[in-house]
């Protein structure tokens, strides 16, 4: 029997997510949205694309939870999306409402499914779902650092000339402006990226990168970042469906680890068929850990803002 995948919101990044799923055949998709027709007309659309992709997988859209039962994974894209001069913070409450909503519709028709969370404030968003359901902590989490990461593994290639796939990188911390970059873990095939670039460059493409998204807003005017939002969440959802065990950045909850207690936050995670199956732990520099801290702290200024 295959596995069920189901997608909250039928927006850009929800759509794409579902797209990369079906077509990969990885799971059955349902998308599904309170704008009636809309996750219903995407969904079939990706549908009669999937025998051209050789793909057998079920996609349907649907604007009931009920449609949604029995999912193994459940990734909330809902939310209301920035627009320019817009911080992730400024959507705080308003995404709050839906998030929690969802959420609260999760853990009734699909008790047992790992929810992974891309609505902004990401971070936030993670531990107010977390906090809603009352899943286990290992069974949600947010997506935000394998964006960042992508992000920057883009600059750094376009700076050296380099494929990106030859780079590997690690960052911490809160999604977007609140990241804290790891040069000493960022390499070309093994070579730290300090040995070849200049600090000056370095820490200019890191500073494009913590504010990626709101360049994307920026050019586009009327919308933001969904296709490599999308590809991070599918790389999310396929290490734990597949239980490939992928060393990833992702916002996890923390109880002790780095120094942080009761709080959800960019870390390295093992991810697998439980969720966050492990919380690897790097050994920071002071400079690391004054920004780790100071990310954490902007993170649990918004929890604190939610009340939870």
């Amino acid at each position: 029997m295959r596995k069920k995948i189901t997608i909250i919101g039928a927006g850009n990044v929800g759509a794409t997510t579902a797209q990369l799923t079906a077509k990969d055949g990885l799971a059955d998709v349902v998308l599904f949205d309170i704008a009636e027709g809309v996750p219903q007309g995407k969904a079939l659309d990706i549908a009669e694309a999937c025998p051209l992709w050789g793909s057998a997988v079920s996609v349907t859209g649907s604007n009931s939870y009920d449609d949604t039962a029995g999912s193994d994974i459940v990734v909330i894209t809902a939310g209301f999306p920035r627009k320019p001069h817009m911080s992730r913070d400024d959507l705080l409450h308003a995404n709050a409402n839906v998030v929690q909503s969802a959420s609260e519709a999760i853990a009734k028709t699909s008790p047992d499914a790992i929810i992974i969370v891309v609505t902004n404030p990401m971070d936030a968003m993670a531990q107010l779902s977390w906090k809603t359901t009352e899943f286990s902590c290992r069974r949600v989490m947010g997506m935000g650092g394998i964006l960042d990461a992508s992000r920057f593994r883009s600059f750094l290639a376009w700076e050296m000339s380099v494929s990106p796939v030859d780079i590997e990188t690690m960052v911490l911390g809160g999604h977007g402006d609140q990241m804290v970059p790891l040069p000493r873990f960022t390499t070309v095939k093994g070579i730290q990226v300090t040995e070849i670039l200049k600090k000056k460059r370095v820490d200019a493409l890191i500073h494009r990168t913590r504010n990626g998204g709101a360049e994307i807003v920026g050019l586009l005017k009327s919308g933001s970042a969904y296709y490599a939002p999308a590809a991070a969440t599918y790389q999310m959802m396929r290490s734990v469906l597949l239980d490939e065990k992928r060393l990833l950045p992702c916002a996890a909850y923390l109880n002790g680890e780095y120094g942080v207690k009761d709080l959800y936050v960019g870390v390295p995670v093992i991810l697998g068929k439980e969720g966050v199956e492990k919380v690897v732990e790097l050994k920071l520099t002071k400079e690391e850990k004054v920004m780790f801290r100071e990310s954490c702290a902007a993170v649990r200024k918004l929890v604190k803002k939610l009340g939870i």
